[in-house]
């Protein structure tokens, strides 16, 4: 009897066993079903997700992609890195995907795997930052140069066109740093704004502050902080609080982000922010044209305002053409 009952509860686990295993295979074969409810795939190269602005890139593009069921977006974070960004595109490629959208860390080194996609075929949107030739489908972003020239322009006319600066700038290997920079140059000839320090900071609010460090203990007299972002700027102020001379001096940044640069303007800690909008959604609106089989502009520029504290109630002033 006892032989019997054992033998019964064995049968009983091992039909229990073979029934978990039917149905979880039931459940896989079932998986890429659901998946194949996207027509098609997006894949999405950030270069780095250390910048605030660039997490609220990848947000935009989600929320933005979540509206159309028909399209997945698969997100790959380069973390900085030229060689691994490199290879999500190479990723993008071999795996299929149907359009890839990249912010590229550096123009030359992402070229080359940029030019490659475009050439097999694949739609390629280059969002924020440029790659070189024109080997790309669309090239989404806001003019640098000519936010850099506005806020040149701006920092002349609050100084009265002279004073001490100190310029923080983005990674000068990148395009938005070089233009940033090129544009402010052009936005304070004529007058007699002089720039006493400039350095480096790679876009990092760490790097910033501790740039501005130094440039507080080789200069008694700082009039004005431009930085090529809001979180540049932002670590410059905690510098300058922390010995004691935030109200020296102003401090301007570029970004504008509503949790970020228009926080700061309202809290008095910027005195201008200047907005780079992140693209992402007009980024996912160009890649269902696209695959729409839709026309597309090979430059989408997108318009920037400037926050003050006496316009940032009324969201901002747009920059003029």
């Amino acid at each position: 009897m006892r032989k019997y009952y054992l033998l019964q509860v064995t049968y009983a686990i091992l039909l229990s066993a073979v029934l978990s295993i039917f149905c979880a295979k039931k459940e896989e074969a079932g998986a890429p079903e659901a998946k194949s409810k996207a027509r098609w795939i997006i894949g999405m190269s950030q270069c780095n997700l250390g910048e605030p602005w660039r997490v609220q890139m990848n947000a935009d593009i989600k929320k933005a992609a979540e509206e159309h069921p028909e399209i997945e977006v698969v997100f790959k974070d380069a973390q900085n890195d030229n060689l691994r960004q490199r290879s999500h595109v190479e990723e993008f490629v071999s795996s299929g995907v149907n359009l890839i959208i990249i912010s590229p860390k550096e123009a030359a080194p992402l070229t080359p795997p940029v030019s490659e996609a475009f050439r097999h075929g694949i739609p390629v949107i280059v969002l924020d930052r440029r790659v070189l030739g024109a080997d790309y489908t669309c090239f989404i972003g806001a003019d640098n140069k000519k936010i850099g020239e506005a806020v040149g322009r701006w920092i002349a006319r609050r100084l009265g066109s002279q004073g001490k600066v100190v310029e923080l700038k983005g990674l000068m290997t990148s395009t938005p740093g070089q233009d940033r920079h090129a544009g402010f140059v052009e936005g304070i000839r004529g007058s007699q704004l002089e720039v006493i320090f400039e350095a480096d900071m790679k876009w990092l609010e760490p790097n910033a502050r501790q740039e501005m460090e130094s440039a507080l203990a080789r200069f008694d007299k700082i009039n004005l902080v431009y930085a090529h972002n809001d979180p540049g700027a932002h670590g410059a102020w905690l510098a300058a609080k922390a010995a004691g001379r935030e109200k020296e001096m102003i401090f301007v940044g570029i970004d504008g982000l509503p949790q970020e640069g228009q926080v700061y303007v309202r809290q008095g800690i910027l005195e201008a922010s200047f907005e780079y909008p992140t693209g992402g959604k007009e980024a996912i609106e160009t890649a269902l044209a696209i695959l729409n089989g839709q026309t597309v502009p090979k430059e989408l520029t997108l318009p920037s305002r400037v926050f003050t504290a006496a316009n940032i109630e009324q969201g901002g002033e747009l920059l003029s053409e």
